[in-house]
């Protein structure tokens, strides 16, 4: 028998293993869940797999939303472009994270970065270097770098001391599947190898250095540690004791400011000038707040089944929210609001670079998970 043969029927197999946990996944018991997520955990090792399955969840991010306005879904193919971008970017991760020793430690680090993701941050990355006339080359390393840190706070958001979740992208946490501490050593190594990947960029030293700093910088305590202590410091406060300076305070830091570093740093790599990279870094803090006040949005219109991951707990846990803040209804209306003013900081941009961040921008704001 060929090796391709041999090759095709292994990787059906393999396929075959992770329709069968997924089925089963939601009646098990978190010991029996642990050990078959080791045992199965073959399938993210291969790259051709980990490819099928990014793939399958960008298709079912890209179909889940809203559909374009025809005119411009017909001039660009944005869910094509996604889910190329994606192959790319998993097949980097996948190189990147190697299964070595420490075994557990690395194949936690492996569940969590490549076990699902729509990869909007290292897309977003790799957009914005196109978009001032760089090469996706350029920024491969980046893009991986950003989509590490993203993970590596997914991991620490979900610890039972932080938001307490069991579900993250359809899967169990990744605490639940590995331990606390495995969990919480695999997210340190992930924030130590998105420095170390990141400075293998093939760009001038000054670029790095930039890049580097607004990477540290975005994760700091002026940024997603900032928001994250202002959001669980704010748990359970009443609504008159709280405005709008709060929830835009820990939606900017949390949420915003990965999402802005990842299309900035992308701009420096591409070679952008100065005014070309703030009207980025403006684009993207537009970006990252729609994206959380639709998250806002979702957390109380839909399901646990259709958001892949808990539904309602910001509701639970008291959180400030769009919707606690200034109603459903408002929280729309300003989901507009903020698209248009994404899309302005665009102007003059290439007409047709611009087309993937205009398109980014509509699916974030009609987006259902």
């Amino acid at each position: 028998m060929e090796a391709q043969t041999i090759f095709l029927y292994l990787l059906l197999f393999l396929l075959s293993l992770h329709f069968v946990f997924t089925t089963l996944k939601g009646r098990l018991s978190p010991t029996s869940t642990r050990w078959l997520i080791r045992l199965l955990h073959l399938p993210i090792k291969s790259p051709v797999a980990a490819t099928v399955f990014a793939r399958k969840d960008v298709r079912e991010f890209l179909d889940s939303s809203v559909q374009l306005e025809n005119k411009e879904k017909d001039d660009f193919d944005f869910k094509t472009y996604m889910i190329s971008k994606a192959e790319s970017i998993n097949r980097a991760l996948d190189e990147a994270i190697p299964l070595i020793e420490p075994l557990n430690i690395h194949n936690a680090m492996r569940y969590a970065v490549l076990a699902g993701g729509k990869r909007v941050r290292p897309m977003l990355c790799l957009a914005a270097c196109e978009l001032v006339g760089g090469e996706e080359r350029l920024a491969i390393q980046a893009a991986c770098a950003v989509e590490m840190i993203h993970t590596m706070s997914l991991i620490k958001d979900d610890l039972p001391c932080m938001d307490n979740d069991d579900l993250r992208r359809g899967k169990p946490t990744t605490h639940k599947v590995f331990g606390e501490s495995v969990a919480i050593l695999s997210g340190g190594a992930l924030l130590a190898l998105a420095f170390e990947h990141l400075t293998e960029a093939d760009v001038s030293s000054k670029k790095l250095v930039r890049a580097v700093k607004e990477l540290a910088k975005s994760i700091g305590t002026k940024g997603l540690v900032a928001g994250q202590a202002k959001d669980l410091s704010s748990e359970g406060l009443d609504q008159n004791d709280v405005g709008l300076e709060d929830l835009e305070f820990i939606h900017v830091h949390k949420t915003g400011s990965l999402l802005e570093a990842s299309a900035v740093i992308g701009a420096v790599i591409g070679g952008g000038s100065e005014e070309e990279i703030e009207r980025v870094r403006s684009f993207a803090r537009c970006i990252g707040l729609l994206f959380q006040v639709v998250d806002d949005i979702l957390d109380e219109t839909k399901s646990s089944e259709e958001l892949g991951k808990t539904a309602g707990k910001d509701q639970i846990a008291g959180k400030l929210t769009y919707p606690k803040v200034i109603g459903l209804e408002k929280s729309k209306e300003f989901v507009n609001k903020v698209k248009r003013d994404a899309r302005e900081h665009l102007q003059g941009f290439d007409s047709d670079k611009v087309k993937p961040l205009i398109a980014l921008t509509n699916f974030i704001a009609n987006r259902n998970n």
